[in-house]
């Protein structure tokens, strides 16, 4: 429905091709930017009924004083995986998290599994790469949020979030306080819930808008052919430039998948194609301009510099098993 939506807006409405770049552009920008506001509101939403009725204080609580041995990153790991979300879509869960209290650590090891690895992509690197090549993607896909959200939680980066989410997590404390003393029930809550939801969104509407914006731009306008020339087997850097390169591009894994194919058939290092598609859906501008909302910009910037050398080292390690 959304699609058939973008369609008529850009090539109905405004009259432009799908077969030129602009119309391209434009397409995905209206898609992209209404499917992910609508998602962000009614995740938004669910994650308010959650916080209202579910404790996530103790949950809180549980994580931070039980000796859980790591188990609770696998957990976050495998959520992220089976949730099938890009790098934007997989930000108002991670909101949802960070509201209510749960470790940073443990929600980054979701943010970092949730757009590499999801049912759709598996199938298709499954049907183009092989059982041999799926599989060690699937499971260092977990393992990099794994271990990523372990690093991450060891660095104490809370006091590096937005004030932002400070308030947020505030204003769901106080409300669970109240509607837990006065035994509100929940249609008197549902419209305070969907308020707080719209206020997250209006909140980051913005970014939104401003990351699937230089998304569309990077989809319509950046050519193929520019790749293959600089990512060659033969370049021994061809790794680190297949990360730098995707960084300013945004797709979903299903969407990159073709294009990987296609690198590997113009002589690109299996390995090199996996750490590019990897640093497409994992790593972006679009992604960054929305944490932007939620993490200062030097938590971003550990973010997503732990995230990149680790898809570097997973680079040349496919390339070297593969």
């Amino acid at each position: 429905m959304i699609q058939k939506l973008a369609d008529w807006i850009t090539y109905g409405v405004l009259g432009l091709s799908a077969d030129t770049k602009l119309g391209s552009a434009l397409n995905f920008f209206v898609y992209d930017s209404t499917k992910i506001l609508i998602l962000l509101f009614l995740i938004s939403a669910i994650m308010g009924i959650i916080n209202a009725y579910f404790p996530t204080d103790k949950l809180r609580n549980y994580l931070q004083t039980h000796k859980m041995f790591g188990l609770q990153y696998l957990l976050a790991a495998v959520f992220g995986a089976v949730t099938p979300f890009c790098s934007c879509s997989s930000i108002p869960l991670f909101i949802g998290f960070v509201k209510g209290g749960i470790p940073l650590g443990v929600t980054f090891s979701f943010l970092i599994t949730s757009p590499l690895v999801n049912e759709v992509a598996v199938a298709m690197f499954l049907g183009t790469f092989g059982v041999k090549a799926t599989a060690i993607y699937v499971v260092s896909g977990i393992v990099l949020g794994i271990v990523g959200g372990v690093c991450l939680g060891r660095f104490q980066l809370e006091k590096w979030l937005s004030p932002w989410v400070a308030d947020l997590q505030q204003k769901n404390i106080a409300e669970a306080e109240i509607w837990d003393a006065e035994k509100v029930n929940f249609l008197k809550r549902l419209p305070n819930i969907l308020r707080d939801s719209w206020g997250i969104v209006k909140g980051v509407i913005v970014y939104v808008i401003i990351g699937i914006g230089v998304g569309a731009a990077m989809h319509g306008y950046v050519p193929e052919n520019f790749f293959e020339t600089y990512l060659s087997s033969d370049n021994f850097f061809a790794v680190p430039l297949a990360v730098v390169c995707a960084v300013p591009m945004y797709a979903n894994a299903a969407g990159i998948v073709p294009i990987v194919e296609v690198f590997v058939q113009k002589g690109v290092a299996l390995g090199t194609a996996i750490a590019f598609m990897m640093a497409v859906v994992g790593l972006s501008l679009p992604e960054a301009a929305m944490l932007k909302k939620v993490m200062t910009w030097r938590l971003i910037a550990v973010f997503f510099g732990t995230v990149t050398v680790f898809i570097i080292l997973l680079g040349y390690l496919f390339n070297w098993l593969l």
